[in-house]
């Protein structure tokens, strides 16, 4: 297994899928399968789920081909900070806008189940 700054969860026991984060990616299998993590960071949580297929390959979501749940991806909602626009309103009040933090891969949740 890689080690990786991302939280793992085992979900129970017995051979796990090989994997590999790199930066905001993590990759399945043998090359099988990236996901870019970053790019499906949303306002609201988001679940992956890793499935295997009827044909041994692997694909994101489940789908009338999977027979083998190996892992589940959560990337928590998006954060935000209030920043000061330097600007005020018509009753002087300061004007502050949301500016999304920087995405965190330590936030994220990869959770593997054992191979079939």
């Amino acid at each position: 297994m890689a080690t990786a700054k991302i939280i793992v969860v085992e979900k129970n026991e017995g051979e796990k899928i090989a994997y590999e984060v790199s930066g905001t990616k993590i990759i399945f299998g043998d090359d099988e399968l990236m996901v870019n993590i970053k790019s499906r960071e949303r306002d609201e949580e988001v679940t992956l789920d890793i499935c295997k297929d009827t044909q041994d390959g692997l694909t994101v979501g489940v789908n009338t081909e999977a027979r083998e749940y190996v892992a589940q991806v959560t990337i928590p909602a998006r954060r935000y900070e209030i920043v000061d626009t330097g600007e005020k309103d018509e009753n002087d009040n300061p004007i502050t806008e949301r500016k999304p933090l920087p995405f965190d891969m330590t936030k994220c949740t990869l959770t593997l189940w054992a191979l079939i």
